[in-house]
């Protein structure tokens, strides 16, 4: 019998205890820790922002849906990783040993990385968690009220672009349908080095789409941005040059500001020699796992990946909700061949397969593998995708609410399509 913990219980750790439980021997006991009695469905958080969503709609109670799976649930949080002994710390007291432990934690919010950001203390809004993606429904809904300029974004080391511009875009189709869009003056401003870049030097035309998109609706942008600070209804920002200097300061008033932060890793495992990186997130190879301690693999956005390129303003890598199916996959086969003493020959393939809604259209863009260079590239708009999205969102709650990582038809049109989650290592 081997003992199987997942921390974390997202778009990761939700999908890794129903693989690891498909994958696993029956008499292997899979323990879910997470410090969210619910699982929800991060991509649609900017829709709970203009109050397209309820947050109660995006929400799954995960005791009872894990014990239907055979699966175990403490509701806690990690606050300490010990892979010298097996052990993690939980606040509720409790410590907890492991076979193989799983880390699928997501990130931490660096909010304290830029004075006066975010939603706690600060006065800018987030859409990276649902109860944040509340709370700037509540500010949406004043601005509706008492119109004025608007700021959304991403901050210099931000890893996650693609809410960003879906958010942009889902506030300018709220406001053309409430018909007070002519009063407010909207401005996008993200560390890039060019719209459309993502984090991942683009894929296919997303600069001209994006861009294209940015100024048929009259907003504007800011490119290779640095916020420095922000104040109650004014930011702060240096747009900086390819050699790092500063080509221009700007003071942009708003009434409301959504800015994605930079992202580093959990309390439990930030600073744990050979496990993680300096941010914090988790070292691993092509197999999901830990290169020092091999009772460890890690999937999501927890997972350190360099970034494709160094610029002037830092630019993080998006780990994508299919890449991190992918990373998944990897994981839960590679453990059980571990546990049958068995090689381990499953890589993940890091594909991406992205929609990025607009709240009256859309891009959607492959890139295989979402790191280049790639094997295919491609990335196409239409009105189509915010109904795909939306279509998307209920298939992959009926997914988490039975249980199931990947129904066999999944598998089925994946395949046919040549659009792979693991492949064989090579060595």
């Amino acid at each position: 019998m081997a003992d199987i913990v997942i921390l974390g219980a997202g778009l990761g750790g939700l999908p890794m205890a129903f693989e690891a439980r498909e994958q696993m021997r029956k008499t292997d006991t899979i323990t879910v820790i997470s410090d969210s009695p619910t699982f929800h469905f991060t991509p649609s958080n900017p829709w709970v922002a203009v109050g397209w969503r309820e947050a109660e709609q995006i929400k799954i109670e995960l005791a009872p849906l894990l014990k239907k799976r055979g699966i175990e649930f403490i509701h806690a949080a990690a606050t300490k990783v010990h892979p010298d002994r097996d052990q993690v710390e939980l606040s509720n007291g409790e410590t907890i040993s492991y076979d193989y432990l799983v880390i699928a934690t997501g990130p931490k919010l660096d909010f304290d990385a830029i004075e006066g950001l975010g939603p706690h203390g600060g006065h800018t809004q987030s859409v990276c968690h649902v109860n944040h993606a509340e709370l700037a429904g509540e500010d949406w809904e004043k601005l509706v009220a008492d119109p004025g300029p608007v700021i959304v974004g991403a901050v210099q080391g931000a890893s996650c672009f693609g809410p960003a511009y879906e958010h942009v875009f889902t506030l300018e189709t709220d406001l053309r349908r409430k018909k007070i869009r002519d009063q407010v003056p909207m401005t996008f401003v993200t560390s890039e080095p060019y719209i459309g870049h993502l984090g991942l030097d683009g894929v296919g035309d997303t600069k001209g789409l994006l861009e294209h998109e940015l100024r048929q609706r009259s907003i504007k942008f800011i490119t290779s941005a640095r916020i420095t600070k922000v104040e109650a209804g004014l930011m702060h920002v240096e747009e900086v040059g390819r050699q790092g200097e500063v080509v221009e300061t700007h003071e942009l008033p708003f009434k409301h500001s959504m800015v994605l932060p930079a992202f580093k890793g959990v309390d439990a495992v930030f600073g744990v020699e050979g496990l993680v990186n300096e941010k914090g997130f988790v070292l691993v190879d092509r197999h999901q796992q830990n290169p020092n301690w091999p009772k460890i693999f890690s999937v999501g956005v927890c997972v350190a990946i360099p970034p494709v390129a160094s610029y002037p303003v830092p630019v993080g890598v998006p780990k994508t909700g299919f890449m991190i199916e992918s990373m998944v996959r990897a994981a839960a086969k590679n453990i059980r061949a571990l546990i049958e003493g068995r090689e381990m020959k499953h890589e993940s393939t890091w594909n991406a397969v992205c929609i990025a809604d607009f709240g009256d259209g859309g891009v959607e863009f492959v890139a295989m593998p979402q790191i280049p260079p790639r094997n295919l590239n491609w990335a196409v708009e239409g009105g189509w995708v915010h109904m795909a999205k939306a279509a998307f969102e209920g298939y992959f709650m009926g997914k988490m609410r039975r249980g199931v990582s990947e129904p066999f038809y999944e598998r089925m049109m994946l395949d046919l399509l040549g659009i792979t989650k693991v492949r064989d290592s090579k060595g």
